[in-house]
């Protein structure tokens, strides 16, 4: 026979300092665990959702996957357009987008700043980037840019610093925000953008960091790498801009393994920390539970109490950790080496951070269960 289920609630109730300190303890843990899944979680929807399978990159072969070390001919976008008929082509309009991107240091008219992301466009870029959204302002002119929303995190500035009108100043010259754009969590977010021949003139550089072209239905992104081949001169190398981003994800596989392991060393702390929570409150106990065995509720119902108790603590932890990172943590921007993205606390971190939450209540709960059982009735009946 077990134990009434309102038994173990009474018990919490009855220790209320103690049932709190476990509570917050309990909470904490899965708070982390929370924090470290939304963190991998963010990254990999961040890099899943920048590539456009239509999209095709062509850049300088010597680069690698680092764009930002990219150098061709000015000429590559005319070369592709003359040699290929891939691209869309809508109302004499090529969809190709030729740029110039690279990172520098941008500094706010707040005085702060960091190591910003820029990228030099014309206006064909909103033809081929067709995830980008301006949301605020206009499209710049000369001596303008737009920012990403994610930028003041990149930056590590205050989003006040980046409105529309404000100035940010790199290279040597100031440049007046004349937009604010989003993209759906794409990597762009974290970006600013400028017109592609005042970023050349700026930086004294005629030549592109890469050409990004919009396939047409019939297209074909096989096409495009035929021709890098065969035009080995130009030193270029083409790929789909979805499996660059699968590069990219491949790349920082080892941070996201890094992080899936704190999430193991924060369970085990957890683990921990509930062993030692729930030696004390066993402790105490030694008479009850003995008495409970003197009146002839078997071991197992009293051990299915012990974990009951803890599982209970678990699950309201879990359940305010949960409240609290899908109000005040999801969406949280976050800077990294690629530029920014936002914390996500979906399903499946939902999923693993109660999961680990209720592992910590069963878990926690056993060991110290188990040995208040094993010790003679009569010996904690005598127990002070």
């Amino acid at each position: 026979m077990l134990l009434p289920w309102e038994y173990g609630v009474r018990n919490l109730a009855r220790r209320p300092v103690r049932t709190a300190l476990t509570l917050v303890a309990l909470a904490t843990v899965v708070m982390l665990v929370f924090v470290v899944v939304g963190f991998i979680r963010g990254l990999e929807q961040s890099l899943a959702v920048s590539g456009d399978k239509q999209v095709v990159l062509v850049y300088s072969v010597t680069s690698e996957e680092n764009i930002e070390n990219s150098s061709i001919l000015a000429q590559t976008p005319s070369l592709l357009t003359a040699s290929l008929n891939t691209a869309v082509r809508r109302f004499g309009v090529t969809h190709v987008s030729p740029e110039l991107y690279l990172g520098t240091r941008v500094k706010t008219d707040e005085g702060d700043g960091g190591l910003g992301l820029v990228r030099g466009v014309t206006l064909s870029a909103p033809l081929v980037r067709r995830s980008v959204k301006l949301i605020e302002g206009g499209w710049p002119g000369e001596g303008q840019v737009i920012v990403g929303r994610l930028v003041a995190a990149k930056l590590g500035s205050s989003d006040e610093s980046l409105l529309v009108g404000k100035s940010i100043w790199f290279e040597g010259k100031e440049w007046k925000i004349s937009g604010r754009f989003a993209a759906g969590g794409a990597a762009y977010e974290s970006e600013i953008w400028c017109k592609l021949g005042d970023f050349q003139s700026t930086t004294k550089r005629q030549d592109l960091s890469l050409v990004a072209m919009l396939l047409s239905p019939g297209g074909s992104a096989a096409e495009v790498q035929l021709f890098c081949k065969e035009r080995n001169d130009l030193e270029l190398r083409a790929i789909r801009e979805t499996d660059y981003y699968a590069s990219l994800q491949q790349h920082y596989k080892p941070v996201r393994l890094l992080a899936w392991f704190v999430v193991a060393l924060v369970s085990a702390a957890g683990i921990f920390a509930g062993l030692n929570m729930m030696y004390g409150a066993v402790a105490g106990r030694n008479r009850e539970i003995a008495t409970l065995q003197a009146i002839g509720y078997r071991r197992r119902a009293i051990l299915a109490s012990l974990v009951q108790e803890g599982v209970l603590l678990a699950a309201a932890g879990s359940l305010l950790s949960g409240v609290i990172a899908l109000t005040m943590l999801n969406g949280i921007a976050v800077r990294f080496t690629m530029g920014a993205f936002t914390l996500r606390i979906d399903s499946v971190a939902i999923l693993i951070g109660c999961g680990v939450g209720l592992l910590l209540g069963v878990v926690g709960a056993l060991p110290p269960a188990l040995k208040a059982l094993r010790a003679e009735v009569a010996t904690s009946l005598k127990a002070v």
